[in-house]
């Protein structure tokens, strides 16, 4: 058995790691503590507070207590912001207070981007724009060539947490490019662990989203590699060996 750890901010989306657990099929536990919100908004100022050292620690020995072999701040927005240096800090720091291997949703989309091989990708977020463009900027650090950014302006997570198949597939459309060789859709705050397929075969082309790459970061820190077509080419990129 393989348990992996999350650091989840508030309640939108968290229904998806069940979701994925179920679909990964095999001997992986997932293990998610809600961390404190505190104020819902796509700011900024407040996306800056939501993974700030305290809060994350406050879930940590919870994780450790599951025997959790890995942990990932399962929040986009909330490493993002901080740049590309800061990001890392906040892991470093979350990987100590943790005394265990750790990462980010932010990280783990530029993992997940050379996983899938390849270097030119769109942006579909439900930020507000200028939210968005950090992100595209984020990616831009480690070399990723961003075509488009779109940002839908949804102002908090629980708004993004509303939103269904119909909203998702939208958000994809408008977010695609016909150079982009990925669609990259951040926000842990949005379901789509149940619209993969169904984004994929629209766009034809890989499509990676937040709490997807999450578990597959988690996943590859504990050196584990599951295929499950279910979740998109993300997770077929190594063959099934049979043992």
């Amino acid at each position: 058995m393989t348990a992996l750890g999350f650091l989840y901010p508030g309640h939108s989306a968290e229904d998806d790691y069940p979701r994925i657990e179920q679909l990964l099929g095999s001997d992986i536990r997932v293990d998610l503590v809600h961390t404190d919100l505190g104020e819902d908004a796509h700011r900024v100022d407040v996306l800056r507070q939501i993974g700030a050292p305290e809060r994350l620690a406050a879930g940590v020995q919870e994780l450790r207590h599951a025997g959790a072999e890995a942990v990932v701040w399962a929040c986009t927005s909330g490493g993002f912001v901080h740049g590309w240096e800061g990001a890392h800090e906040q892991v470093r720091t979350l990987a100590r207070t943790a005394g265990m291997p750790a990462s980010s949703t932010s990280f783990a989309f530029v993992h997940a981007i050379r996983e899938i091989g390849v270097r030119r990708v769109a942006v579909g977020a439900t930020y507000p724009q200028d939210v968005a463009a950090l992100f595209a900027g984020f990616l831009r650090a480690d070399g990723i060539e961003v075509t488009g950014v779109h940002g839908a302006g949804v102002a908090t997570a629980a708004e993004t947490g509303a939103w269904g198949e119909p909203e998702v597939l939208s958000l994809a459309r408008a977010a695609d490019h016909p150079d982009a060789q990925a669609v990259l859709l951040p926000g842990t705050a949005l379901h789509t662990a149940a619209h993969i397929p169904v984004l994929e075969k629209e766009l034809g082309k890989p499509v990676l989203t937040a709490n997807q790459v999450t578990v597959w970061e988690a996943l590859r820190l504990a050196d584990r590699r599951v295929n499950a077509p279910e979740l998109g080419a993300l997770f077929t990129r190594e063959p099934v060996v049979q043992v």
